[in-house]
């Protein structure tokens, strides 16, 4: 069995896609690693399905005060208002920039590359993303493609809740 890895989900209090948290973290946990929920604040985190409210989920840790170098990989599920207000905050933005610098995997869904952008860590890269965050991604000097999965050194990324089993599979590979 492979070294259990702790493995980041970064997302905001509310109008988090809930597949896009609760399937890859099934699985990074079906892996033998270990999940670890952080946000801005400790608490609960509100999902959503679509735009109806889904499960409360507690918080982990505050991502303030989480370490890089505590992590293996981190994951940035989707929904429109997640990333909205994400990257509205300053330890979020900078956790995801330090995360993306350090080299390991970061994988990110559906509107999650609206905090990469705020991050500033895409300019030279090929990313997907849900469709209207393409123009976001270009005018931050990316490159857009419509793909399932695409991984562009450690940033891997996807456009949906349809695309989750090539996400997760592909995170999984990342992180070994």
């Amino acid at each position: 069995m492979a070294e259990s890895k702790k493995i980041a989900f970064l997302v905001a209090k509310e109008g988090i896609e809930r597949v896009e948290l609760t399937d890859p973290w099934q699985a990074v946990s079906d892996a033998g690693h270990q999940p670890v929920l952080l946000s801005p604040k400790t608490g609960e985190v509100q999902t959503f399905d679509h735009l109806t409210a889904s499960e409360k989920l507690p918080v982990d840790q505050a991502v303030g005060d989480a370490s890089v170098d505590d992590f293996a990989a981190l994951v940035l599920p989707g929904g429109v208002a997640n990333p909205d207000a994400l990257r509205l905050d300053k330890k979020a933005v900078a956790f995801v920039k330090s995360f993306v610098d350090s080299g390991k995997p970061v994988a990110a869904i559906c509107h999650a590359p609206w905090t990469l952008i705020e991050a500033d860590v895409v300019r030279g890269r090929t990313l997907t993303s849900w469709p209207s965050v393409q123009t976001d991604l270009r005018n931050a000097g990316a490159e857009w493609v419509d793909e399932t999965v695409v991984t562009d050194g450690n940033l891997i990324t996807s456009r949906k809740p349809d695309d989750l089993p090539a996400f997760t599979k592909t995170l999984l590979e990342a992180v070994g």
